[in-house]
C-alpha cells in the first residue's frame, strides 16, 4: 500500500514532518486545540504539523496506519459550533490510538459523535471547517465523510482518492443513526459551495492511479511523486527519472480554477505546504521496514527526503532532523515564491535539485534492508538536502 498526501494550507504557514514517540500516560488529560480530553497514551508516529496547531494534516503510525484529512464545505456551520475537535486533532488522535485502519475508523467516529467539529482550522483566514478523510494500513483503505457530528464511511479498493468535496455517497456502509439504507451522504454538502476545483484534483489523481494499474509494477513512490508534482498537465519529476520541469499553473487569475492543481499554488489562498508518501509493507509485523519520503514546502521546488519510520516490531528508525526545521521549510518556500513569480526558473531550481533527490533514493534504496547501516548513512541525507534549497535561493 502506497499512501500519499499533498496537504494544502493558507500562503506562509509553517508546516513540519515531527516524530513523536510513544506517549504512556492513559488515564491522564489530554490538551486538543480547543478541548481537553481522556488520554489512552499514544503510540509513535511521524505527523505532519502546522506549527501553530496540535493536531496533523497527514502521518504514519508503528503500525502502519496513515491518515490524512481533506476540507470540505457541508451544511452544518463550524463557523457557528461550539468548540470541538478539528479534522487536524482528529488525524492525530487516530494515529496515536490505533493499531489498523478500521480501528482508526472506529475511534474517529466515536471521537467525533462524541466531541464534534469545532474551531477555527484556518488561522490565515479565521475559517473553520469540517472534513473529510482518507484511512489506511497495509492491507485496506476507508474512506469516512463528516458534517458536523454526522458520518458515512465505506471501504474503498486500493487506487482511492480523496479531495476537498464528500466522495461517499450512497454507498456507504457505516453512518450516523439518522441516515436509512441507500441514503446519499452528498445531501450534506454545503449547495452554495463550489466544487470545481475538488474535481479537476480528483479526476487528475483518479487518472494517474487508473494508468497505474496498467503499468507493469503497480504503484511505485516515485511515480507518485510525480504525481504530487501536478501542474496540470501531468505528473512530472519522478524522483530519478529525466525530463523537463513543469511550471506551476498561473496563481490567482482571474478565470476559474486559477492556480488550482494537485501541486497547489493560489497567490494569497492556498499552496501546498508540505508532502507525504508512506510505503506500507504488507509483512510490517514481521519487521519490515517503513518507509516515508517527505517534502516540506511546495513538492515541485523541495526534495523528497527518505526516512525509515520507527515501526512496533521492527528497527530503530531514522528520520532526518531537518525535516522538523524551519530553516528547511522556509527554503523550500522561498524557492515557492519565485517560481511563483517567474515560473520559468523551475528548470534551473530543478537542475539543482534533481541530482540531489536522486542520491537520496538511491541510497535509501540501497540501504533499506540493512537497518544497521540506516544511521550511518542517512545521516547526511537532511543537510545534503537543506543545502540544495538553500543554493537556489533568489
Amino acid at each position: 500500500m502506497v499512501f500519499a498526501k499533498n496537504s494544502d494550507r493558507p500562503v506562509g504557514e509553517v508546516q513540519l514532518a515531527v516524530p513523536f514517540g510513544r506517549r504512556p500516560t492513559a488515564g491522564c488529560i489530554l490538551r486538543t486545540q480547543y478541548l481537553s480530553i481522556g488520554d489512552t497514551g499514544a503510540h509513535s508516529a511521524l505527523l505532519s504539523c502546522p506549527t501553530w496547531l496540535w493536531g496533523a494534516e497527514h502521518g504514519v503510525n508503528e503500525f502502519g496506519v496513515a491518515i490524512g484529512n481533506e476540507r470540505v464545505a457541508t451544511v452544518h456551520d463550524a463557523s457557528k459550533a461550539r468548540p470541538g475537535l478539528i479534522g487536524m486533532d482528529l488525524v492525530r488522535l487516530g494515529l496515536e490510538r490505533a493499531r489498523s485502519a478500521e480501528e482508526a475508523l472506529d475511534i474517529l467516529v466515536d471521537l467525533l459523535t462524541t466531541h464534534g467539529q469545532g474551531g477555527i482550522a484556518d488561522a490565515a483566514h479565521q475559517s473553520a471547517y469540517d472534513s473529510s478523510f482518507l484511512i489506511t494500513d497495509p492491507g485496506q483503505a476507508f474512506v469516512l465523510d463528516t458534517s458536523g457530528t454526522d458520518f458515512a464511511a465505506a471501504p474503498f479498493p486500493r487506487g482511492t482518492a480523496i479531495s476537498n468535496r464528500l466522495s461517499v455517497g450512497s454507498g456507504w456502509t457505516r453512518g450516523s443513526p439518522e441516515l436509512e439504507p441507500g441514503d446519499d451522504f452528498d445531501r450534506f454538502r454545503d449547495p452554495d459551495a463550489p466544487t470545481d476545483s475538488a474535481e479537476l484534483r480528483l479526476t487528475a489523481s483518479r487518472t494517474f492511479l487508473d494508468g497505474q494499474r496498467a503499468t507493469a509494477g503497480g504503484l511505485t513512490p516515485a511515480a507518485t511523486a510525480a504525481h504530487l508534482r501536478d501542474h496540470g498537465n501531468g505528473p512530472w519529476g519522478a524522483p530519478g527519472a529525466a525530463g523537463p520541469a513543469q511550471p506551476p499553473p498561473a496563481a490567482g487569475g482571474a478565470e476559474p480554477g486559477s492556480g488550482v492543481s494537485v501541486c497547489m499554488h493560489i497567490s494569497g489562498g492556498s499552496v501546498t505546504a508540505a508532502s507525504l508518501i508512506a510505503v506500507l509493507p504488507a509483512d510490517l509485523t514481521a519487521g519490515a521496514p517503513l518507509r516515508a519520503y517527505v517534502a516540506l514546502g511546495s513538492p515541485c521546488v523541495s526534495i523528497f527526503v527518505p526516512a525509515f519510520v520507527r515501526t512496533a516490531a521492527g528497527p530503530p528508525p531514522f528520520v532526518p532532523r531537518e525535516l522538523s526545521s524551519e530553516s528547511m521549510w522556509r527554503a523550500a518556500d522561498a524557492l515557492r515564491q519565485r517560481v511563483d513569480a517567474d515560473p520559468a526558473a523551475i528548470g534551473e531550481i530543478r537542475e539543482v535539485l534533481d541530482p540531489v533527490e536522486a542520491e537520496l533514493w538511491f541510497e535509501a534504496a540501497e540501504i533499506v534492508e540493512t537497518p544497521d547501516r540506516w544511521a550511518d548513512v542517512a545521516a547526511s541525507w537532511g543537510g545534503r538536502a537543506l543545502a540544495a534549497l538553500q543554493s537556489c535561493a533568489p
